[in-house]
């Protein structure tokens, strides 16, 4: 499905989906438009039972750098009610990605500045080079990370994100990866290659497991316990080990088998 003008969606036969920022001579900038995209993008995502999983991707030398320049200035010329309305639009985005059934994999080379920041910390992973440059970048302009600062903060930490979002310095893929922003850094002629060992890794994972997973670690958050969390944590492996796909995999381990999911041909 390619009917953007500021996307790509490439469904690989494997099983999982690409989802490209395409907008390579603005760096990938977000405008109004990518952002409504992105929404329709994940819906279909979302749609699409086949799919195992989901990478986030940027064409080009970069990510993103985040939001474009024509629009920030098209935004300060309009009354309170109407930003309203942008954010409203730009939070939809967030939510429905951090949400999305699947798993998603963020990939990450060269900038990677504002909101961009926002979708990698939607994301339930992401990896990136070493050299890429990382920026909370919005106190610079005389505005606040603010829609995106829950996803942010969830993932580097409340401390982190203080300084970041405060100081707006530039930070490279190895502290990102220190903070937890990325779950790994690789030189970027390299990059690539990881992505395909990344893709091999969750291809041999069971697509609902996956997915019971994700609902799992959602409704789970920071862990307090609780006897309703701990009655829906009892719920969700009963139901797992009498689904389909959870049948299918303690017998493959039994038998000293692979599992289907592991043997199926790619669609055509």
């Amino acid at each position: 499905m390619n009917d953007f003008n500021t996307l790509e969606l490439i469904t690989d036969n494997r099983g999982f989906a690409t989802l490209w920022l395409s907008r390579e001579a603005k760096n990938n900038a977000f405008n109004a438009q990518m952002i409504r995209e992105l929404i329709i993008a994940l819906d279909h995502v979302q749609g699409d039972p086949s799919l195992r999983f989901l990478l986030l991707r940027g064409r080009g030398r970069h990510f993103s750098a985040g939001a474009d320049l024509a629009w920030m200035q098209q935004s300060a010329e309009l009354d309170y009610h109407t930003n309203l309305d942008d954010a409203r639009e730009l939070a939809e985005l967030m939510y429905t990605l951090a949400k999305l059934k699947i798993p998603t994999l963020a990939v990450v080379q060269g900038a990677a500045y504002g909101g961009a920041l926002g979708l990698i910390s939607c994301c339930d992973m992401a990896i990136g080079a070493d050299e890429a440059q990382f920026c909370l970048s919005e106190v610079r302009i005389g505005l606040a990370p603010a829609v995106i600062s829950p996803f942010v903060v969830q993932a580097i930490g409340e401390r982190a994100a203080r300084r970041y979002a405060l100081t707006a310095e530039r930070f490279g893929g190895q502290r990102a990866r220190e903070i937890g922003l990325l779950a790994e850094s690789y030189p970027t002629d390299t990059l690539d290659q990881h992505v395909d060992v990344w893709v091999a890794n969750l291809l041999q994972n069971s697509p609902a497991a996956m997915r019971a997973s994700k609902e799992l670690l959602r409704e789970v958050g920071n862990g307090a316990l609780t006897p309703a969390l701990r009655r829906y944590c009892e719920n969700a492996i009963a139901r797992i080990r009498v689904s389909p796909e959870g049948q299918e995999g303690l017998r493959a381990f039994l038998q000293k088998r692979a599992p289907v999911w592991q043997s199926r041909e790619p669609r055509p």
